[in-house]
């Protein structure tokens, strides 16, 4: 069953800033300092650029099929069930991870009223909190978004002011050994903050939920990507410009984790951090908020494709929210909590990058499969070079990482595998683009038509298509496909055999009223184009018949080569229907890709389907 569409722009936006902003700004920076110094401010900006193609591919693969799931969705009918298992788990997980992360901070901000506190106690607090947004998403999706939204614009405030005041009183001294490491460390310390950015494209993960998701989802996306990332660097900057070697503590602890509330004490006394750590609370409030929101929408899923037991994609009946997946998410973040903290982020960001290859083979795959019912409304620029750099790129970051992270990530990765051997390959029959491309290098009829019938009906849910009579007849009109050059006589004689009976008259009335027609005033419209249309007998009935000629109809000298044809029959009381349908031909013909669609699709259901997502007004 749909869920409810009850996100708006501001909503969409905000779960995406928010997913950003949290421990991956207001902790980490003492961490990564730790790591590569001020050069953390290039790391920042180099694990943006990282993330731009798969912000594009998302962008892409969401306007094509804006369903709950996400990343998961998109690499099940890509890749196929398999890879859709490890991707379900992997979007899961490093959700849950990212999730733990920000609800640490907010217990770590505790030692600024309390510096005694122990790491334990620090995480006994994450886990309070845990349970607090849990509830809040089980009352509402709707209340969770307006939550967000204030949140965050509340966040972005207190950070612009933290830059405005910060500027004056960096010292440039802090920047003089700007790059005390070398490149693979500053690769290495990108690779941690990439889970800062991961964040961004948590949104799709709830797109089912977000009005008119074609426009708002890319758009949301692209807003926070650009507002977050300017304002990563230059808080980034001020931190380091205003603290310089104090982001860095004497052992065991190392490094600090308030950075930010640290600067902002130095610029503004007390106040300001006191203002500085409300700022990141909230930031914490809203990247945990959101987590919980995007990850548990995985394994509803994930369950709908029998990769997971039914009960994962049950809804309460009085808020029609997932309660099952959302209790199951944040009993994974209560566990995920515990490990260590560099642990925690390293195993996330290599999650996340891991994920974000399979998005972009993702993009690659639907592509190239001609797969008709492809039709995102957002297109990735630079394809494929753009997918296949941010590829190698994260082959190169996930190798950086470490043993540990990719050690654990493997492991869940072969706990995927299993569960997919032992459970959804039994269970589940869906089809992937993939097996498009091999049919396309084998010459084998290796395809289904339940991905084609699949994503037409999700580009139905996301134009808001209603079916109309002129749809309804075209479900069920005769089509014909014909191979060879043929003139016009023997391609009404191929008609008739198909509507005759239909109207209840022979063939031959059929042949000679169509002919008839014909002589009268031509019915090619243009060199390519003929739509020829009769009045018959009788009452209330009216055919559609659909044709492609790709070798060419020979009408007359003007129109030797028709490879489109639109057969219409009706009553003199279905007049007005008539032109309703003349009509609705007229709108689609028009769309550009029309012709190139018409003369590509791969068999007669994708002929039929050209029409049924047509471009035109539809009478209810």
């Amino acid at each position: 069953m749909p869920m409810k569409k009850e996100l708006n722009l501001l909503e969409t936006f905000s779960i995406a800033a928010g997913a950003m902003i949290s421990s991956g700004l207001f902790i980490l920076p003492g961490l990564v300092y730790f790591k590569s110094g001020p050069a953390i401010i290039l790391a920042y900006f180099i694990a943006g650029i990282l993330v731009i193609p798969s912000m594009f591919s998302k962008s892409e693969l969401v306007t094509a099929m804006p369903k709950t799931g996400g990343d998961y969705f998109f690499i099940n009918r890509s890749m196929g069930a398999g890879f859709g298992t490890l991707a379900g788990i992997s979007a899961w997980l490093s959700l849950a991870f990212k999730s733990a992360f920000a609800l640490v901070g907010i217990g770590a901000f505790v030692s600024i009223v309390y510096p005694a506190i122990t790491i334990f106690e620090i995480k006994i607090i994450a886990v309070i909190f845990c349970i607090f947004f849990t509830f809040i998403n089980l009352k509402s999706t709707k209340q969770a978004g307006s939550l967000q939204a204030l949140m965050v614009l509340a966040l972005l405030s207190i950070l612009l002011l933290y830059v405005i005041k910060g500027i004056p009183a960096v010292d440039n001294q802090n920047f003089n050994r700007f790059m005390q490491g070398d490149l693979k460390t500053l690769f290495m310390t990108s690779g941690m903050i990439f889970v800062s950015y991961g964040g961004l494209t948590k949104i799709v993960s709830v797109a089912e939920e977000v009005k008119n998701p074609s426009r708002n989802l890319p758009l949301a996306m692209i807003l926070a990507f650009t507002i977050i990332t300017i304002t990563y660097i230059l808080v980034v900057f001020v931190t380091v410009g205003v603290l310089g070697d104090n982001l860095l503590l004497p052992s065991p602890k190392n490094y600090t984790l308030t950075p930010i509330s640290d600067g902002a004490r130095v610029i503004a006394g007390n106040p300001g951090m006191i203002l500085l750590s409300i700022a990141a609370f909230l930031a914490f409030f809203s990247t945990a908020n959101a987590g919980i929101m995007a990850a548990s929408r995985n394994p509803v899923a994930m369950s709908r494709d029998n990769l997971l037991p039914d009960f994962f994609s049950l809804t309460s009946k009085n808020h029609d929210t997932p309660f099952i997946a959302i209790i199951t998410t944040s009993a994974i973040i209560v566990l995920v909590i515990f490990l260590p903290l560099e642990t925690l982020v390293k195993t996330a960001s290599t999650m996340k990058i891991l994920l974000f290859m399979f998005v972009n083979f993702s993009v690659i795959i639907m592509r190239e499969s001609g797969i008709q019912n492809y039709r995102p409304k957002f297109k990735s620029p630079l394809y494929p070079w753009l997918q296949i750099l941010a590829i190698l790129a994260y082959i190169i970051l996930i190798i950086l990482m470490g043993k540990i992270p990719l050690i654990m990530t493997s492991s869940f990765m072969i706990a995927g595998l299993v569960w997919y051997w032992f459970y959804g390959r039994i269970r589940s029959n869906r089809t992937s683009a993939l097996l498009h491309i091999i049919q396309k290098i084998k010459d084998v009829e290796l395809r289904t038509p339940l991905l084609e019938d699949e994503l037409k009906e999700i580009v139905r849910v996301r134009d808001n298509i209603h079916k109309d009579r002129f749809d309804k007849i075209i479900e069920n009109c005769p089509i014909l496909d014909i191979k060879e050059n043929i003139d016009k006589t023997d391609f009404f004689k191929m008609v008739a055999e198909e509507l005759c009976s239909s109207i209840n008259k022979s063939c031959d009335y059929f042949l000679e009223k169509m002919l008839k027609r014909e002589e009268e005033s031509s019915t090619v419209l243009t060199e390519n184009l003929a739509i020829p249309h009769i009045i018959i007998e009788g009452e209330k009935k009216f055919n559609v018949l659909l044709a492609r000629c790709k070798e060419g109809i020979y009408f007359s000298e003007q129109a030797s080569k028709v490879q489109i044809v639109f057969v219409i029959t009706g009553t003199k009381d279905e007049r007005t229907f008539h032109l309703r349908a003349l009509a609705s031909i007229a709108q689609i013909v028009q769309n550009p890709n029309f012709e190139k669609k018409w003369l590509q699709a791969k068999n007669n259901e994708e002929l039929r389907d050209i029409i049924l997502l047509g471009d035109r007004m539809r009478n209810l």
